[in-house]
């Protein structure tokens, strides 16, 4: 036997003082996926307009390296317009066919940016290989400078998007864009080596050093969010430290069935079975798992479910239950 406890469930001071804690939290969340939709939108227009240019000066000069900076940047274009696409997405209230909301979009979009990224970087590694196995010409002058103006660009899309939340969607859009500054400083560096020495291989062995850099970070991500699709416990979290301290409650006996996971890419929920030594101690537990949870490791989705023993009918038979060893 056993009843939900959710908070709200009673009308006093304590419920009133959560409840505009939550009405702040909204507001503040709101506040934050609208600075994160003019950041993404901003370095779409950024990203996109240069990727032109920089496919035309790559193919122009003949430059691996720029080529796939441009390659980056298109792609990336890509990506920013999904992840602006999925904020948007995320934003939207539950419903009765999603009732926990849309908020794993965003971690969706960023399973899919780095999906993208990992075959960015085989495409790029491939064309290297085959670029030192028979070298062409590159003008290094050209390739330096239109990779100068792309750097600039890269930092200030970079920035842009640094400032607009720490969402997986978001980080998934910066190491994007953190990649093609990294392929831009590639590609000013061989510019100039070409230039001043003619040396070629250098233009696809820096643009295997980059892709190594890249794979990293983006295989890093696709790690992140897998957890959250898999509805894994997060990183940040310690499952079994959060078991232990909600058993170490007063009048809590047991706690078991607990689940910690990801509803979206930044919010947490928890559920567990919790025992009690009789009913009237429920309330009281109850307000202080919540209150545990809350600030201890910032969870506020919390559905806990008490159980404790009832009197025997007289009468009635009792089944003996040996523990699982």
């Amino acid at each position: 036997m056993g009843r939900h406890g959710h908070a709200g469930h009673h009308h006093d001071a304590h419920d009133e003082h959560a409840g505009r804690a939550h009405r702040h939290d909204h507001d503040h969340d709101h506040d934050h996926a609208a600075a994160g939709s003019r950041a993404l939108a901003i370095a779409l227009v950024l990203t996109a307009g240069f990727a032109v240019v920089e496919a035309i000066g790559g193919w122009i000069g003949g430059s691996l390296a720029l080529l796939s900076d441009a390659g980056h940047m298109v792609a990336d274009a890509g990506a920013l317009g999904l992840a602006l696409f999925a904020q948007r997405i995320a934003r939207r209230p539950p419903s009765a066919r999603a009732s926990y909301g849309y908020a794993r979009a965003e971690v969706l979009a960023a399973f899919v940016n780095a999906l993208a990224m990992l075959l960015i970087v085989a495409f790029i590694v491939i064309e290297a290989v085959r670029r030192l196995a028979s070298p062409e010409p590159v003008q290094g002058v050209l390739v330096a400078g239109i990779a100068t103006a792309g750097l600039g660009v890269n930092v200030v899309a970079a920035w842009v998007l640094s400032r607009g939340g720490g969402s997986m969607n978001l980080h998934a859009a910066w190491l994007h864009v953190v990649s093609d500054a990294l392929g831009s400083i590639a590609a000013i560096i061989a510019g100039v080596v070409i230039a001043w020495t003619g040396w070629l291989p250098i233009d696809p062995l820096l643009s295997i050093a980059i892709s190594l850099l890249i794979l990293r970070s983006t295989w890093r991500l696709l790690r992140r969010t897998t957890a959250v699709l898999m509805e894994g416990v997060p990183t940040h979290l310690d499952f079994e430290a959060i078991g232990v301290a909600l058993a170490a409650l007063p009048h809590v006996t047991g706690v078991h069935d607990l689940h910690v996971w990801h509803m979206g890419s930044e919010e947490v929920a928890l559920s567990a079975h919790v025992n009690v030594g009789t009913g009237a101690d429920w309330p009281g537990v109850l307000a202080a798992a919540q209150r545990l949870l809350r600030e201890r490791y910032g969870i506020v989705h919390v559905t806990l479910q008490p159980a404790w023993p009832l009197p025997q009918r007289e009468g009635a038979r009792v089944i003996p239950l040996t523990p699982a060893k």
